[in-house]
């Protein structure tokens, strides 16, 4: 029986993005959902009712690294959860996952900035895993396997994902893909890859200098590790109403499948 696979983008800017959301997604095969990341603030809760996903159908978090565009939105779905928990109105747990760091910076801000009874509820409703490069874990029929991305700014992870189909997707995180690092892509169905602007514009945004790469590079990397698809995110946001058709243009110099440039809500079929 084929199984519904899709990827709803939630956000699909940078850091400092104002015009659109930080990067951030959901997985889907059916009914079980993979969030990654969730953005830097509680501007996640809107994303998530403008998609049509509540709080109660959220239960795997998974979080790349600990930069605030990516984590405190974290902290905003754990304290939705802990409420409805205690309200008796969510059923089951919340998984999130991510490395060392990742872990103990979600507690100790949890710790921190919520109410005691809500901060008892980690590692009962809200349940941390710690994760190590290599290791593997299952939602529902899709299999992650994360990595180290090997970056130089600030410890973060990928993910190498199989549905059950054996269809294979790749998120490579937010920096320039390491070499070393490109195995895990090579000839998978999708690749996720960042482009933080275009090369065209690396004078104006630095890309490099802020250990970032551009749309020309996540071309050039697609076309050398032979994927078929390619979803390009966390890119700058001065020009959404011609983003798609300029980083598109600026891909395709490099490789010839299938580009996406997804816009905030924006649902990919897989």
């Amino acid at each position: 029986m084929t199984r519904e696979k899709e990827i709803i983008m939630l956000g699909t800017g940078s850091a400092t993005v104002t015009k659109c959301y930080n990067t951030c997604f959901i997985v889907r095969e059916d009914d079980d959902m993979l969030m990654v990341d969730a953005g830097g603030g509680n501007g996640i809760l809107g994303q998530l009712q403008k998609a049509g996903v509540g709080i109660g159908e959220i239960h795997n978090l998974y979080v790349t690294h600990a930069h605030t565009d990516h984590i405190l939105g974290v902290i905003w779905i754990v304290r939705m959860v802990m409420q409805k928990a205690l309200a008796g109105k969510y059923c089951g747990v919340l998984n999130v996952y991510g490395h060392e760091k990742v872990v103990r910076v979600i507690t100790e801000i949890c710790r921190m900035t919520l109410h005691k009874k809500y901060f008892a509820l980690i590692g009962k409703a809200i349940v941390m895993h710690v994760l190590d490069d290599g290791d593997e874990f299952c939602v529902g029929g899709m299999r992650l396997k994360c990595f180290d991305i090997l970056s130089d700014k600030e410890k973060q992870y990928g993910f190498a994902l199989q549905f059950s189909d054996g269809e294979r997707l790749v998120c490579m995180g937010d920096e320039p893909c390491n070499e070393a690092t490109l195995g895990y892509a090579r000839g998978a169905d999708w690749m996720m890859c960042e482009a933080f602007c275009l090369y065209a514009d690396r004078d104006v945004f630095k890309p490099y200098e802020k250990y970032h790469s551009t749309a020309f590079d996540a071309g050039r990397v697609a076309a050398d590790t032979g994927v078929k698809n390619l979803i390009i995110y966390h890119t700058e946001d001065t020009d959404l109403a011609h983003r798609k058709e300029r980083y598109t243009a600026e891909v395709e110099q490099n490789y010839q499948g299938n580009v996406f440039v997804p816009d905030d809500l924006e649902r990919i079929i897989l």
